[in-house]
């Protein structure tokens, strides 16, 4: 006999059940909430406003940049402060807990709810098997970002002794879980997503549930970050076969010159079709002005005028004080670009990362030409003029640096650019030392230039001291 589920035994999912409301599960008169069909667990899969904050590692790359006010006098004392100035003397350990690391295990234990209860749940078997595909998928999609963000990142040579994240695989509120290594973290994501990705829907319920064309996509960033080429190059495939479509921002630049969003065809959320997987870093509206939406002066410069990356979505002047510094350099969203308008996934998969890696598992295997036909299908989408198309490079290296420049003009914000710098750090060719002047305009304070090592402790994320302390199997792993 089935067990009906009642709101004492989804209570541990606090908020996450409050964004659902009874778009994803039924309220009986009385006001109890009821999870009895297979269906219910379907959809409480789903997860409208699925949230990754950045907090403790969003200075962390090349790519970003931060208003200087923000830095002053928090150089110790703060997640912005130490990462602009990659202070590695400061202890990180003793700065309030950001929301990532819970916000994964929440998100898994709702997946390993599903998993336990939907068997046992009313309702056809296709129902079932589609529920605990799709949970398992963003079940593995959680542990993906929390190994890649609390751990190393994956290296063959040392995985199988790195400490990982915790694997969490049923619903046990009793159990303490250990800490994995970063192998084994990987291990299970793989088979996860191996076996769940060809029985995702083509067409899933909507736009929160995960496609298959996302399952394939998902596959093929864990075997690119597992060194997995040959595997990762074809889903990604895969994937493309289901969506291949990109965005035309030359068109859309055509359409707005001044970049003011007012008669350029919107892609609110929901229907960008480049988007696979809806994940932002945090807000209502995941507006990028408020939440770290501002790129380097180095990376304003890499795009150029030509890139509609830059000029569609970015202002260098005219911002507001309040989050900008005129004359630094940098670049902030254009807050009229806003999700009601374009829906940028800050945090999730998108069809463009898909040809990214597809062009760089070309490049490891070998075929520059398909690497470079691959990336210039992108770019011809991103850039105008004569500079659009690049040749084909003459060695595997120049290929590579073509994929990774691309990549951090593409990959904006979230996680992209960290977890490029730790999982290209661990090859010499094209591990990076990362090094930024700061301050560039204040005259209160010295220039400085601060110096961010690719074997650097900072690319290791502390887990939340509140984990800690209630678990003494989580240690931290630097």
């Amino acid at each position: 006999m089935y067990m009906r589920k009642i709101i004492s035994l989804l209570a541990v999912l606090g908020a996450l059940l409050c964004t659902s409301c009874d778009h994803y599960i039924d309220i009986k008169p009385t006001g109890d909430i009821t999870i009895d069909s297979a269906r219910q667990y379907l959809q409480l899969v789903a997860i409208p406003n699925r949230a990754y904050y950045p907090t403790a590692f969003a200075m962390l790359t090349d790519n970003s940049w931060i208003k200087e006010s923000t830095v002053f006098g928090n150089e110790n004392i703060s997640f912005d402060g130490i990462n602009t100035t990659f202070n590695e003397a400061a202890d990180r350990l003793v700065l309030r807990d950001n929301n990532l690391y819970e916000n994964c295990y929440d998100y898994i234990l709702r997946q390993n709810i599903v998993l336990s209860e939907v068997d046992a749940s009313i309702g056809d078997d296709a129902t079932k098997w589609l529920a605990k595909a799709e949970a398992r998928t963003m079940r593995a999609w959680d542990h993906f970002v929390a190994v890649n963000t609390f751990a190393k990142a994956y290296d063959p040579q040392t995985a199988g002794t790195d400490g990982g994240v915790a694997i969490v695989s049923e619903y046990n509120l009793e159990k303490n879980p250990t800490k994995a290594t970063v192998a084994e973290v990987y291990d299970f994501i793989l088979r996860e997503i191996d076996e769940a990705a060809p029985q995702l829907s083509a067409n899933p319920m909507d736009v929160y549930h995960p496609s298959r064309a996302f399952g394939y996509a998902f596959q093929a960033q864990a075997h690119l970050f597992h060194h997995d080429w040959q595997q990762a190059l074809e889903a990604a495939e895969k994937s493309l076969e289901l969506n291949n479509r990109l965005v035309d921002y030359v068109a859309l630049q055509e359409a707005d010159p001044q970049s003011d969003w007012k008669t350029a065809t919107p892609y609110a959320k929901g229907d960008n079709p480049e988007v696979l997987n809806y994940a932002g870093m945090g807000g209502v509206t995941d507006n990028l002005t408020y939440t770290y939406g501002m790129i380097s002066p180095e990376l304003v410069q890499l795009m150029g005028p030509d890139d509609c990356r830059l000029s569609l979505f970015f202002k260098t002047t005219g911002n507001s004080s309040y989050y900008f510094d005129e004359g630094s350099g940098a670049a902030l969203w254009n807050s009229r670009a806003t999700y009601t308008r374009f829906y940028y996934s800050s945090v999730g998969l998108r069809t463009a990362e898909v040809y990214l890696i597809k062009a760089e598992c070309q490049a490891r295997l070998g075929d520059l030409a398909g690497a470079t036909a691959t990336l210039n299908l992108l770019r011809a989408k991103r850039i105008r003029g004569d500079s659009a198309l690049i040749s084909q490079p003459a060695t595997e290296q120049e290929m590579m640096m073509q994929v990774i420049t691309e990549r951090r003009k593409e990959l904006l914000f979230g996680f992209h650019r960290f977890w490029d710098l730790k999982r290209l750090n661990t090859e010499p060719a094209y591990a990076t030392t990362v090094t930024r002047t700061f301050p560039l305009v204040s005259t209160d304070f010295a220039h400085q230039t601060y110096t961010l090592r690719p074997g650097s402790s900072l690319y290791i994320i502390p887990f939340p001291e509140s984990v800690r302390s209630m678990n003494p199997n989580i240690t931290n792993n630097y």
